[in-house]
Formats: structure tokens, C-alpha cells, sequence
């Protein structure tokens, strides 16, 4: 699905996602489908990998650091803003390749293997100008987002914890 709403965007003979399906199906074969499947699977690992470890690891600092006091949501969203931040870095060239994979077929270009595609942005754009192109830009949105999840699930899952019904044991919280 990633990859079509990318052919609408870089191609103008789209006009809905019905036809993408349609036309790649016919000219290109099912398995274009898929195209920037194993990079977006394997970019999961670093993401949320990078992302729980620091969020953990910053509240557990701030619990060392402060004698245990309670963690305040503003210093939640910090810290899981940190976490964003860092997960995007570390899963941005997979990101990349997904991304040109998706398009090989649009632009003319050779991308086939995620090895291919790294080694081939690497040569023609360098490895910063290459594999972390239009990061600063995601480093606006994403970090505020992760922020806002993570303190989210905190706070929810500290209410649940709270709750008197939970606490007769019938049902238990998350966590």
C-alpha cells in the first residue's frame, strides 16, 4: 500500500489508488507490490530498538538522579522525543532504501536488493547526502509524535495501575 500511494506521488498517470493497483498489477506483476518490504521489516529493528532503550534508560536516569521522584509529563515528552529522534537516525537509511526501491520502476533505476541500493546511494550521493537526505525534516514531526505516544501509555497505564477495579485483582493492568 506504502509503495503505491509513492507511485501517485511521484507519477502523474494516477488518478486514484485503484488505478496504481490496477496498472502495476498488469505491467509489472504482483511482487512490485511489495517492493521496499524487507527494508521497511528490517527498519523496524533500529527504530524501535533505539526508541525504548533511550526512552527506558532517560527515565531511569531521572529516577537515579532525583531520589525516585515521579517522572512529570513534560520530562516525558522530552524524553520520548529524545527516543524519536535517536530511532529515526538509526533507521533513516533503510528508510532511504525503501523509498528508492519503491520508485526504481518510475525513475529508471537499477535498485533491487537493499545491498544494491545502499552501495549504489552511497557511490553516486555519499554516505550523509545519501542514506540521511530530508532527515532534519523528519526530526520536526517524528520526535513530537514518539513524545506524545510514550507519554500517553505512561500516564495510561499509571491510571489503569491506580484504578480500584484492577486493584481486586479481576483484571490486570498493562505492564
Amino acid at each position: 500500500m506504502d509503495s503505491n500511494f509513492v507511485f501517485m506521488h511521484v507519477s502523474i498517470q494516477y488518478n486514484s489508488l485503484v488505478q496504481v493497483f490496477v496498472k502495476t498489477w498488469r505491467t509489472e506483476g504482483c511482487a512490485t507490490l511489495y517492493r521496499g518490504y524487507a527494508p521497511t521489516l528490517l527498519g523496524v529493528i533500529p527504530y524501535s530498538g533505539t526508541s525504548f532503550f533511550t526512552y527506558e534508560t532517560l527515565k531511569r536516569l531521572h529516577s537515579e538522579r532525583t531520589n525516585d521522584r515521579s517522572v512529570h509529563p513534560t520530562e516525558r515528552l522530552i524524553f520520548g522525543a529524545i527516543a524519536g529522534m535517536l530511532g529515526q537516525s538509526a533507521s533513516y537509511p533503510l528508510d532511504i532504501v525503501r523509498r528508492r526501491m519503491q520508485t526504481a520502476s518510475l525513475t529508471g533505476s537499477e535498485y533491487s536488493t537493499i545491498r544494491s541500493t545502499i552501495n549504489k546511494v552511497i557511490s553516486e550521493e555519499g554516505l550523509i547526502k545519501g542514506l540521511y537526505k530530508g532527515l532534519s525534516l523528519n526530526w520536526i514531526k517524528g520526535p513530537i509524535a514518539v513524545g506524545i505516544s510514550f507519554t500517553t501509555f505512561d500516564l495510561t497505564n499509571n491510571f489503569l495501575k491506580n484504578c480500584s477495579f484492577l486493584n481486586s485483582g479481576i483484571v490486570s493492568p498493562i505492564g
